[in-house]
């Protein structure tokens, strides 16, 4: 059976970028660049104060804690509260290719900080990384926290200041893995029932959802979709909507426009293939279906990803 959430992630995963090792010494104090890329805070040793744009509280953290701030903005570290922000340059943040290491050698006390960035494609209206809590903080001592993350911790923390070939790879899978344990994590705490996310720990649901998303070409109905589920066709309508935001029969259509449009960046294959791929079997029936969730043709849609891969000297004839 599809696993769900690795298929969301997949379809809206475009990359990991590292902002940097951090080895500082207290006083310090820095803020993240201000943008739309999702954050993972991961502190090595020592600890931090972590201020969370747009959460009043204060996050305090400890070596071996994960933090994941699914919505971006502008937000800052500190050894403690009201310490001066440092002025990094862009020479600081920068991706996965570079292996150096920001320092600070002070008398204060140590701290090593990895921060890494994710970017994501818009997202699925199932889930969106920015319609979550502000912050997700996997604490190194909660107890529902598997014993083998702490070893993931510290071969990531490990690798940010690897020479050893294939360092960048590493760290970039497990990063991966920090970002799911995060969400694991979220969902395990039952603070998830807005964004979609409660559906999939949902026994009847998380399993219509699966075949959605295993098999999106097949005529699924309301009334298939519910017999899967073990459920009344009402009684199945009722819940799918309450936990995944959508009828059953819009997320389907959703679903597979999000598969097209996929398909149409990253494939050479004809129209008609994609359209049969996700569920139609016509051409003229699938720009419809397309042009009405997307806004676009899936002409239009494909002609905009092409344009933007070619060089600029290209595109202007394109």
């Amino acid at each position: 059976m599809t696993d769900v959430l690795t298929d969301l992630l997949d379809t809206m995963r475009l990359g990991t970028l590292v902002y940097g090792r951090f080895e500082l010494a207290a006083p310090w104090g820095f803020r993240l660049p201000d943008s739309r890329a999702a954050h993972i805070v991961v502190v090595g040793r020592g600890s931090a104060r972590l201020e969370v744009d747009g959460r009043r509280a204060p996050l305090n953290l400890s070596a071996g804690d994960v933090v994941f701030l699914p919505r971006g903005g502008s937000h800052v570290l500190r050894d403690s509260k009201g310490s001066a922000l440092l002025a990094f340059g862009g020479a600081e943040c920068r991706s996965l290719r570079d292996t150096r290491t920001v320092k600070l050698r002070r008398d204060g006390a140590q701290a090593v900080l990895v921060v890494c960035a994710f970017q994501f494609r818009a997202a699925h209206r199932m889930f969106s990384v920015q319609r979550l809590a502000r912050s997700i903080h996997v604490p190194a001592t909660h107890g529902t926290r598997p014993p083998w993350l702490a070893s993931t911790v510290e071969q990531f923390v490990a690798e940010s200041s690897s020479q050893e070939p294939g360092a960048t790879v590493v760290m970039s899978r497990l990063a991966d893995v920090l970002l799911v344990q995060a969400i694991r994590f979220y969902i395990a705490g039952n603070e998830c029932a807005a964004h979609g996310l409660r559906a999939l720990s949902d026994r009847s649901i998380g399993k219509a959802l699966a075949l959605i998303h295993e098999r999106p070409a097949d005529g699924w109905t309301v009334e298939k979709l519910a017999e899967a589920a073990a459920l009344s066709r009402s009684g199945f309508a009722e819940r799918f909507r309450a936990l995944v935001g959508n009828p059953p029969l819009e997320y389907l259509a959703r679903w597979r426009m999000t598969k097209a449009a996929e398909m149409l960046r990253d494939s050479d294959l004809v129209m008609i293939d994609i359209a049969e791929r996700v569920g139609y079997r016509s051409e003229a029936s699938f720009n419809r279906a397309f042009k009405r969730l997307e806004g676009v043709t899936p002409g239009a849609f494909r002609r905009r990803f092409t344009r933007a891969s070619l060089p600029a000297s290209d595109r202007r004839t394109a």
